[in-house]
């Protein structure tokens, strides 16, 4: 992979990670605009994917690190299962849909119609601490995000969110939740990745690829970090509105400049 390549798809990635316009969809289309299909560009957007999630961690090191609420972390877990179980079983329609850009872009485009509507679906939330959300909660979550595994483009963020929201979380305990959930998850998604690498190509893994990955996750999580702020803070007063019109008109450009031959 070209080294501004990687910076530009990271770039991304950070911006891209915690909004609900979807990162996969925003990284799919960059690496065929930019021409990097390879095995190894499948796995650095995975990767960068995991720098990018780190930022929660640093951003809200102080709920990932208090050790007496023991049931955060069991939250997380139970929020998981879903996604493990659907991420196994399904790898290779996974795989097949990730490599079709027009079935991501139509998501984006259906997923964009979705969240203008999202904030008058859900007007009364009742619990507005991440203390108030119970295993159950957690559980419905965690299954709203398959329908992000199952269509790539959806994106996992506006899922969850919309998720959460659906179980009566305010919309800014529902995008943390979403973040903090994306940790265990990216983390698993990356581990296997570098794992299913080692066993086809080993040598894809060199130390110029492993520059390039660390390059990329530093990137993501710099951008990242700006993002989230600027997410959390814009929700709050504005909504989903804009993000849904954007999806829409993103889309619905790609699709056009895909069958007029354009890319």
């Amino acid at each position: 992979m070209h080294t501004l390549h990687a910076i530009i798809i990271a770039i991304i990635e950070g911006i891209t990670e915690f909004l609900p316009v979807s990162s996969t969809g925003h990284i799919s289309i960059a690496r065929r605009i930019l021409h990097e299909e390879g095995d190894f560009s499948k796995l650095f957007e995975v990767v960068i994917q995991f720098g990018a999630i780190l930022s929660v961690v640093v951003l809200y090191w102080r709920r990932f690190f208090d050790f007496k609420k023991f049931s955060f972390y069991i939250k997380l877990i139970i929020a998981l299962i879903p996604a493990v179980i659907f991420g196994v079983l399904l790898k290779k329609h996974i795989d097949e849909m990730l490599d079709n850009i027009v079935v991501i872009c139509s998501v984006l485009v259906l997923g964009g119609v979705i969240l203008l509507f999202v904030d008058k679906w859900f007007q009364k939330p009742v619990i507005d601490k991440e203390e108030n959300i119970t295993y159950k909660h957690a559980f419905i979550i965690g299954s709203y995000q398959v329908l992000s595994i199952l269509f790539p483009g959806l994106s996992r963020s506006a899922a969850t969110i919309v998720g959460g929201m659906q179980q009566k979380l305010t919309r800014r305990v529902a995008a943390e939740f979403s973040f903090f959930l994306a940790v265990p998850t990216m983390f698993a998604a990356t581990v296997k990745s570098l794992y299913d690498m080692y066993k086809k190509n080993p040598h894809v893994l060199n130390t110029g690829n492993l520059n390039i990955l660390l390059l990329g996750s530093a990137i993501a999580f710099i951008v990242a970090i700006i993002a989230i702020k600027f997410f959390i803070t814009y929700l709050q007063k504005h909504g989903f509105r804009l993000f849904g019109w954007y999806r829409i008109i993103v889309g619905i450009t790609i699709l056009i400049l895909i069958f007029t031959g354009v890319i």
